[in-house]
């Protein structure tokens, strides 16, 4: 096949962790052509989508964190719907920029590119929002642009969880208890000065046990996930805000949870998914770039990036 990554800088890589790495390794160990853009490259041009697409040759990592590992070609206009599969793996914030691309994507659908996880996908499920399709997984929940609403949720509460709608890798994640000094300030950094709209969940305390990913790859769940433990004194668990990565087998509530969904996210163009799970609660769906596939498939053995080129050539 002819493979096309659109994702951020290869050079930027940290080719020890990167899931969209051990993608390409695997497809390149299979021998697919793989070629690599930036979601700024897209445009349309004759009516169809094009993209500036540079065939790279996959060399390997000499190390840990080796930036030389591919050898990249001039980049050529091509339309995407002359590759075999399309994988969108830019990272958030999803922002306006995200948004076009995303349009764009799905006007090369409608020209015949297979695009995974699709447009309409990635615009339908923002990944902090999409948990409230299963509200009997989601743990209690307000979405608001009203700094009083917040106040007033932490009132009940107790200790809460307060977040942005576009981030990623924890960034912008505070916990707020009632003795908390900072709660105004926090609040207006947060939502703007009540024109960005958040989202705040009641605190659960099993974060200490990790934020656990569990992957659906082609409706089926990975049987393994990978609990992201937070570092002393730190309330997130993403590996990107130093949480420790620890493999682990996939608990009743977890397959409940993914194999309620799988059906669902298949049916929505979703080839793709990490879900977030703390204790026995739903927290976050991630359609935009899931990670997690080299810590599952080191520590536990299982090939989860064969398991997604595999699900990959049987959608093609």
């Amino acid at each position: 096949m002819k493979i096309l990554f659109i994702a951020d800088p290869m050079a930027g890589f940290k080719t020890y962790k990167d899931t969209t790495y051990s993608m390409m390794r695997e497809a390149a160990r299979r021998g697919h052509a793989l070629f690599h853009t930036l979601a700024g490259e897209l445009s349309v041009q004759g009516g169809r989508v094009l993209a500036q697409a540079a065939p790279f040759e996959f060399l390997g990592a000499k190390n840990d964190d080796d930036h030389a590992w591919f050898r990249a070609e001039s980049p050529v206009q091509t339309a995407l719907n002359e590759f075999d599969a399309v994988i969108m793996r830019t990272d958030p914030p999803f922002d306006m920029q995200y948004l076009y691309a995303t349009k764009l994507l799905t006007l090369a659908e409608g020209q015949g590119a297979k695009v995974f996880n699709s447009g309409q996908a990635m615009r339908d499920f923002n990944e902090k929002l999409a948990v409230l399709n299963f509200p009997q997984f989601a743990p209690i929940t307000i979405v608001t642009t009203r700094a009083a609403d917040v106040r007033a949720f932490l009132a009940e509460h107790g200790d809460i969880i307060v977040k942005p709608l576009d981030g990623m890798g924890g960034m912008g994640i505070f916990r707020l208890t009632k003795q908390d000094p900072n709660i105004g300030s926090i609040l207006e950094t947060l939502m703007q000065l009540e024109t960005r709209t958040i989202m705040a969940q009641r605190y659960l305390p099993d974060i200490v046990k990790g934020d656990k990913r569990v992957l659906v790859i082609g409706g089926e769940v990975v049987p393994y996930a990978l609990a992201r433990i937070p570092q002393q004194g730190e309330t997130r668990g993403n590996l990107a805000a130093g949480g420790r990565g620890v493999a682990q087998d996939l608990s009743a509530r977890d397959r409940e949870i993914a194999e309620t969904l799988a059906p669902e996210l298949k049916r929505r163009g979703i080839l793709l998914a990490g879900l977030d799970i703390i204790g026995e609660n739903l927290t976050e769906v991630n359609v935009t770039s899931p990670t997690g596939f080299q810590e599952i498939t080191q520590q536990k053995g299982y090939d989860v990036p064969a398991r997604f080129v595999d699900a990959v050539e049987e959608a093609v």
